[in-house]
């Protein structure tokens, strides 16, 4: 299968399945479980509109004490394994032009659930720039804008939809990129609909990595909600927003 090329971002639609995907979200699940979803909370109370978690050696998180990768989930425990299906298709698309032998430190967990959204950013907490990031897509539809590697200027959008996988390498490694809305209700994948985002990411060099606290990326990440700001930390979200079984 041939990816369709948008200034540089590679998009293969439809990658995943329909099983391939029922399968996913089942893993993300038993993920969710053990490292539950956070709703993101900057020292200022902005909170995010997306809400997260992560698997793997590394999650990205944030709180009162500012924006970084960490070996824990806020809550103590250790971030889940990364679900092997991801893991296969890293190897799969990453493997053949950036090198075998180096697997994803961090799969970020994005829900968007209702009017969520994504600012346009760059991922430019890591500490090794060399490798691409991978995203896969589930649940509904969403519109992805993707810019160049200098904010402002040309953007062009494609809408992605559930078992569609991006990749962004190379020159696209730190283009401008976001959601601007999720077509909510529009995929059967997830009983009461929304869309999983999973980023996979190699956060630095082999042998360590660093924190970082990039105030100014995660402003441009946020949606503030009207209404004012209760600050608080980032606390967990009790319940996994897609129970019951995936749709046929």
């Amino acid at each position: 299968m041939q990816p369709i090329d948008v200034r540089g971002v590679k998009i293969w639609p439809a990658m995943l399945g329909v099983d391939a995907q029922a399968a996913l979200v089942v893993a993300l699940r038993d993920v969710v479980r053990q490292a539950p979803l956070l709703t993101p909370v900057t020292p200022r109370g902005q909170e995010m509109s997306v809400r997260m978690t992560a698997a793997g050696r590394l999650g990205w998180i944030s709180d009162r004490q500012g924006y970084r990768y960490a070996p824990q989930h806020p809550s103590g425990v250790d971030w889940p394994p990364i679900p092997q299906a991801v893991l296969d298709l890293w190897r799969a698309l990453v493997g053949p032009d950036f090198g075998h032998g180096r697997d994803p430190d961090c799969c970020l967990v994005n829900w968007y659930g209702a009017g969520a959204r994504m600012g346009l950013h760059q991922d430019r907490d890591e500490g090794d720039f060399d490798w691409p990031v991978l995203s896969i897509s589930l649940g509904d539809e969403a519109l992805f804008r993707i810019g160049g590697t200098e904010r402002g200027g040309r953007t062009e959008s494609v809408w992605l939809r559930s078992g569609d996988v991006v990749l962004m390498g190379g020159a696209a490694r730190l283009c401008f990129h976001g959601i601007d809305r999720v077509r909510h209700g529009s995929s059967r994948l997830l009983p009461q609909g929304g869309r999983i985002n999973l980023t996979c990411r190699v956060v630095g060099r082999k042998g360590g990595f660093a924190t970082h606290r990039c105030l100014n990326v995660v402003r441009s990440m946020m949606r503030i909600r009207r209404g004012g700001c209760k600050i608080r930390p980032a606390d967990p979200a009790p319940e996994t927003p897609w129970q019951g079984l995936p749709r046929n």
